[in-house]
């Protein structure tokens, strides 16, 4: 099976722990994104997956290549060429003091490249899926064109397309992204979203819910599944259930809608290391069990098992193996030492 996701790697620079960014004296650096992230968690996952975006020819341009290398990512179809690499600043959380992300990402080479820069009919040859993010086509308007063209040359290969509506206040407003978003999404087959996407794109919400006192009502989320799936034509609409007691701990759960049925996982009480990237690592679980033709349930159930592991790893990336979810998913939990 081949993947290909399409987006934005950046530079991560992040103050040691729970420093705050006035306390920090030096920032740890490393790589991440939306869509390098599920990319990453595929490979780790043992499948051919191959991440599409445009990089500077500068040495920092190389280190976020070689970043991805070192997983068993294919970079060859990476356009070089531009002069920034994005980067965001992330101050961790804790206790009821909440994460800060800062955006240091206009003018980087992906926002500003252009349709030339990429041969779609090619780069989906022998191509299964595909997965894009809502935060792509938020880089600016050349960019959503060119995940418009992806989509349509994905289409026409018959590849299956994955989208996470991901949307980002700090990027586009939600008028905006509810215009570009609505043109994707004629494209997608499986749409992934989290408890305030669809409202904030498309103004769908789930009745009963207030995600701030950690309610969430099952039947509300149906009816958002059903509500995509009516608009946009999808195969399966799967929604993270995050109930947030504090920026250290949270409730972790999904449902997935597909063939007029929904299905929810187990919920997961998890102490969050590292919140940042926590929902791609649920995207890739998913994209990999669909590739894997698991039912329904299964697929749910190794998607929110998946991203359960991610909150207690350092960084963007989810660095477990098959065997490590699949362990979880038996009910083993425990986390006791593996000898």
């Amino acid at each position: 099976m081949k993947v290909i996701t399409f987006g934005e790697i950046m530079l991560r620079l992040a103050p040691h722990g729970y420093y705050r960014f006035t306390q920090a004296n030096d920032f740890e650096a490393s790589f991440g994104g939306g869509e390098a992230n599920v990319a990453v968690s595929l490979a780790n996952f043992g499948l051919d997956v191959a991440f599409v975006t445009k990089l500077p020819a500068h040495d920092v341009g190389q280190c976020a290549i070689n970043d991805l290398r070192k997983y068993g990512v294919d970079t060859s179809m990476i356009t070089r060429g531009g002069d920034r690499v994005g980067i965001y600043y992330l101050e961790k959380g804790a206790s009821q003091r909440a994460s800060q992300v800062i955006y240091d990402r206009a003018h980087s080479a992906i926002a500003e490249a252009i349709p030339e820069d990429f041969n779609w009919s090619k780069i989906f040859e022998g191509v299964d899926w595909f997965h894009f993010t809502g935060i792509t086509p938020a880089l600016s308007d050349t960019v959503a064109k060119i995940t418009l063209e992806a989509c349509k040359a994905a289409k026409e290969e018959g590849v299956m397309i994955s989208c996470d509506l991901n949307f980002r206040k700090k990027l586009w407003t939600s008028e905006k992204a509810g215009e570009i978003m609505g043109e994707l999404m004629q494209y997608v087959d499986v749409c992934i979203a989290n408890e305030e996407d669809a409202e904030k794109v498309f103004g769908i919400k789930a009745n009963n819910t207030d995600i701030t006192s950690g309610q969430l009502n099952h039947e509300g989320y149906i009816d958002v599944a059903k509500q995509l799936t009516t608009r946009f034509g999808c195969k399966a609409v799967a929604i993270t259930l995050r109930e947030s007691i504090s920026a250290s701990d949270n409730n972790w759960a999904a449902m997935l809608y597909t063939n007029d049925q929904a299905c929810f996982s187990k919920k997961y009480p998890v102490h969050i290391v590292d919140r940042v990237g926590c929902g791609d690592s649920f995207g890739a679980g998913l994209i990999y069990s669909m590739l894997m033709k698991k039912q329904p349930q299964d697929t749910i159930e190794f998607a929110v098992a998946a991203s359960c592991l991610k909150h207690s790893i350092e960084g963007d990336y989810n660095r477990v193996s098959v065997k490590e979810v699949e362990t979880l998913t038996s009910g083993d939990g425990s986390g006791r030492v593996q000898r």
